[in-house]
């Protein structure tokens, strides 16, 4: 168990280190976490640190019911949301959250990203949806995402004037899922720009999403 939580440790540091590279959240802000293997304990960012000064050694591990049970720092004011995800999802074992401006926009007019390309299509199977308004510092807004993306393909939830959250089957998927969106929310953007954008057909969307899912990439890649 050690060993898991240390190895936990080190991926969930090192995969901080895409946000600002990203250009996904602003100084402290946005946090990634993941579930340890075989335990009911989750590794977080601590609260208000500055990711240069992030190391494997001040993640904060919390249990799943966002009480930390190990670390020097207080964990992310999203713990408590973080880890209702994790209770109700099994699935789930990587949540990210970020205020990426262009998606984070979209956040705040409560709007969901229509599916009117087929990166959206293959990334997050439809509509990338919004969710509701809830305030920081318990599990409300886990469970406004619990309840948002149930009987969703989306990874992702623009929690409404607030940010926007992604799940993965690894901390590493919820990463890419966060990077996803806002090249989705910006290029929708830049694109309503010009004029109305046209939605994919359900049909189409789903031949997508299928093909991105099943075939694309290489076999036993992650």
């Amino acid at each position: 168990m050690r060993a898991a939580v240390e190895a936990a440790k080190a991926d969930v540091c090192a995969l901080h280190a895409y946000l600002p590279a990203a250009e996904l959240v602003a100084w402290t802000s946005g946090n990634v976490s993941a579930r340890v293997p075989g335990a009911d304990l989750m590794v977080i960012k601590p609260s208000g640190l500055e990711y240069a000064d992030l190391t494997p050694a001040s993640m904060v591990v919390c249990d799943l019911y966002g009480n930390r049970v190990e670390g020097d720092y207080a964990p992310s004011s999203d713990t408590g949301s973080h880890a209702y995800v994790y209770r109700h999802r099994p699935d789930v074992n990587g949540v990210v959250h970020t205020h990426s401006p262009y998606a984070t926009s979209w956040a705040a007019r409560a709007e969901a990203i229509p599916c009117c390309l087929t990166a959206i299509a293959d990334e997050f199977g439809g509509d990338i949806p919004v969710g509701p308004f809830a305030l920081i510092g318990d599990e409300a807004i886990g469970e406004g995402i619990v309840e948002t993306l149930e009987g969703s393909n989306s990874p992702a939830v623009l929690m409404r004037n607030h940010g926007v959250f992604t799940i993965g089957a690894s901390a590493r998927a919820a990463v890419k899922a966060a990077v996803m969106v806002e090249d989705a929310a910006r290029t929708v953007h830049l694109a309503r720009l010009l004029g109305p954008v046209t939605r994919l057909d359900d049909a189409d969307i789903a031949s997508l999403h299928d093909r991105y899912t099943n075939v694309y990439g290489q076999k036993g890649a992650k």
